[in-house]
């Protein structure tokens, strides 16, 4: 069945078409370093959004330094509770749509931005919706973000090679709030972040849901460095990080709002989703052996598990509303 289209949005005519949302959380010191990197942007974007998950460090203060510096417009958002990353975006997101922004360029707090990332950016604005660019590691050296979505199996799976060999933009259908660029338009039709997943797989189903409507694009610009150092392994595909228990947690637990977002779209299959909560738990455990040497956050796993089961069998649960309601045909595609 052929892609509905969101229609290509058009080129901007200057930065002020690009809001930048960024989610933190006791962080400061990569904030603070973030917001810097944000100051030598050349374009610059329309304003910054900082949305604050009840930080009990002195994110604030970093904030309003920030904001007396800046030529930009900061708004800051602190938010009464802690609503993880996923809580934080759809703040954030929100808040930029009522303000008036055209595109949305989502970020993390633990990456700064490279002096030409908006000129990188708008080269592809006018062609593509959903946008992710390039991206250094702590050490400068490209990090690894090439990756497909499988709704048999309800994960995102590493795509061996250069995928930049043909084409300076790699079709995909997942996402990555560590960078991701999307159009306003198409926000409002696939609705808020979902911010139940807490941390972990809220980007990701963002993407496949964007690829539902549109294309979804990984391109050959480089835009963040990564400044927080990890643990890791070399896998020959894709290095594996360490992690914290929470995010374990999280990564099993939100299996149950990826698998109803599966089924909500008819492309849910009981066999296939329960062999890739099979292997998200492998991972896991091979992250915890062979990067992080312990087994003591494997119950974190279990617990994930059992909480994804009430989550996937509660009758009650619906997928976050668009904004804008899409043409009823948008439902019935398949990807």
């Amino acid at each position: 069945m052929a892609r509905p289209e969101v229609p290509s949005p058009a080129t901007p005519s200057s930065a002020d078409e690009l809001t930048l949302v960024i989610a933190t959380f006791n962080r400061s010191g990569y904030l603070r370093g973030l917001l810097d990197s944000v100051a030598a942007l050349e374009p610059a974007p329309e304003r910054i959004v900082v949305v604050d998950n009840a930080s009990t460090d002195d994110t604030q203060a970093v904030i309003t330094a920030a904001a007396s510096r800046l030529a930009i417009p900061l708004i800051n958002v602190r938010l009464p509770v802690n609503a993880g990353g996923a809580g934080g975006f759809s703040a954030g997101v929100e808040r930029a749509l009522s303000e008036g922004a055209s595109w949305l360029w989502l970020m993390d707090d633990d990456v700064v931005v490279l002096p030409c990332a908006v000129t990188a950016l708008r080269k592809w604005t006018g062609t593509y919706g959903c946008i992710h660019g390039r991206r250094l590691d702590e050490a400068g050296n490209p990090f690894f973000w090439q990756h497909r979505f499988l709704p048999f199996l309800g994960i995102h799976i590493p795509v061996r090679g250069n995928v930049f060999r043909d084409s300076a933009a790699f079709t995909t259908n997942v996402g990555c709030f560590e960078g991701m660029l999307i159009s306003a338009d198409l926000v409002r039709r696939i609705g808020l972040p979902d911010e139940r997943y807490f941390i972990n797989g809220d980007d990701e189903i963002y993407g496949w849901l964007a690829s539902r409507l549109t294309d979804v694009v990984y391109v050959n610009d480089f835009v963040l460095q990564k400044v927080r150092p990890q643990k890791q392994i070399d896998l020959g595909i894709r290095h594996l990080n360490d992690s914290s228990d929470l995010s374990r947690f999280y990564s099993m637990r939100n299996r149950g709002h990826t698998g109803q977002y599966l089924r909500a779209h008819g492309r849910y299959n009981r066999l296939g989703f329960a062999l890739g909560t099979l292997l998200t738990a492998g991972k896991e455990i091979l992250r915890l052996l062979a990067v992080e040497h312990r087994v003591a956050g494997a119950p974190s796993l279990w617990r994930g598990w059992r909480e994804s089961r009430l989550i996937l069998h509660d009758g009650s649960w619906q997928p976050m509303p668009p904004l804008d309601p899409a043409p009823s045909n948008d439902r019935k595609h398949q990807v």
